[in-house]
């Protein structure tokens, strides 16, 4: 996925128009990081008069929806972008991976059941719902083998899951006054696990590069004492899936890759319009209400995310060494107000999206096997 011809210009791009600021600067961050590695120009931010014309390498902060904003940007595949484009918004969503409770249930334009077919055995149990009817059924469906969680599909970093151990419970949901336009715009109602390590799996295509990896993330709290997500830790390693495959790993971490290939393969065949040169996805792996051991993709990202920063640091350090096979990066978020630890590459420091204090840093290590 080259950036071919003449160099491009590299230009964030900050797709929502109320995005906070930390979601701005970080892309904006990363897009200068990348085209310094990379050897391009930075342009800034996009901006449509001043780019017009250009040939561009973007990073945008979603996922690309509809062949309108692809053009504007003139992004025509995965290798004019860092991230990725889908037909309809609800493909790059927490939507995509669980199925509908059957043919007759309400679902989005574009829909496809070939996908959830596809990624049937590498999910946990769960429903994405798109009415208050279809959300009734489905919970009563999955109350019955013990608590769920309810996650709006467009939440991310955590935000906005509850967790649901009765159907008085869910009744008491169901009878808010934005319930009616919580379903409709999506919800997966899925079996929430305890004791759970979330793992990060993925590959980014930039350049001429290919980095896949390895890894797992965590919780911290906000200010508000909310949880969300504090950072991850990863091992990189320079090529594809096999390549990673071929360090000594853990049964589980091996199991979380082969999960995140089938989800990865599956959009590929069922969404033929997609296509993305970054490819993150989180698998849940914990203990069901039975007490056995269960692991499921919980979601994907085509754009820039949390492991972001990490992945352009382990891109950095290939670049350095180009005899380096592997390399263990982290990317932290944290909401304490501290210096910055030592050796640790700061992304982002100022104001959270709910006001207060964000620091956003990297930091790279040896890989020692």
């Amino acid at each position: 996925m080259t950036p071919t011809g003449r160099k491009k210009l590299v230009v964030a791009h900050s797709v929502r128009p109320a995005a906070p600021l930390h979601e701005v600067e970080t892309n904006r961050a990363l897009a200068r990081w990348l085209a310094q590695i990379l050897g391009f120009k930075f342009g800034g931010s996009y901006d449509a008069e001043q780019h017009s014309g250009r040939e561009l390498y973007v990073l945008p902060t979603q996922t690309l929806v509809g062949v309108a904003a692809a053009r504007q940007l003139g992004v025509k595949g995965p290798e004019d972008l860092w991230g990725g484009y889908v037909d309809h918004d609800f493909i790059c969503t927490k939507a995509i991976s669980h199925g509908l409770l059957g043919p007759y249930a309400q679902a989005p334009e574009g829909w496809s059941t070939l996908f959830s077919e596809r990624v049937s055995k590498v999910v946990l149990d769960g429903f994405s719902v798109f009415s208050i009817d279809d959300a009734r059924e489905a919970a009563e469906r999955l109350l019955e083998n013990g608590p769920i969680r309810l996650k709006p599909i467009h939440a991310c970093a955590g935000r906005g899951q509850e967790l649901i151990k009765s159907p008085n419970q869910f009744g008491a949901i169901l009878a808010r006054a934005d319930a009616a336009q919580l379903f409709a715009e999506g919800v997966v109602l899925e079996q929430h696990l305890e004791n759970v390590v979330t793992h990060s799996v993925g590959q980014a295509f930039i350049g001429d590069h290919v980095l896949s990896y390895c890894g797992d993330q965590y919780l911290t709290e906000d200010s508000h004492g909310e949880e969300v997500y504090g950072g991850s830790n990863l091992l990189v390693v320079r090529g594809y899936y096999e390549d990673l495959l071929e360090l000594d790993l853990p049964n589980e971490v091996r199991l979380a890759i082969q999960q995140a290939q089938v989800f990865d393969s599956a959009a590929d065949e069922a969404y033929p319009g997609f296509y993305a040169s970054r490819r993150n996805y989180d698998i849940a792996q914990g203990l069901d209400s039975n007490g056995q051991q269960r692991s499921g993709v919980l979601e994907q990202s085509w754009r820039m995310g949390g492991a972001s920063s990490a992945e352009v640091a382990a891109l950095q350090s290939f670049v350095n060494d180009p005899a380096m096979r592997a390399i263990r990066v982290s990317s932290v978020e944290t909401y304490t107000e501290q210096a910055l630890p030592a050796d640790a590459i700061e992304v982002y420091r100022g104001p959270a999206e709910n006001g207060d204090f964000l620091l956003k840093y990297v930091t790279v290590k040896s890989y020692d096997g």
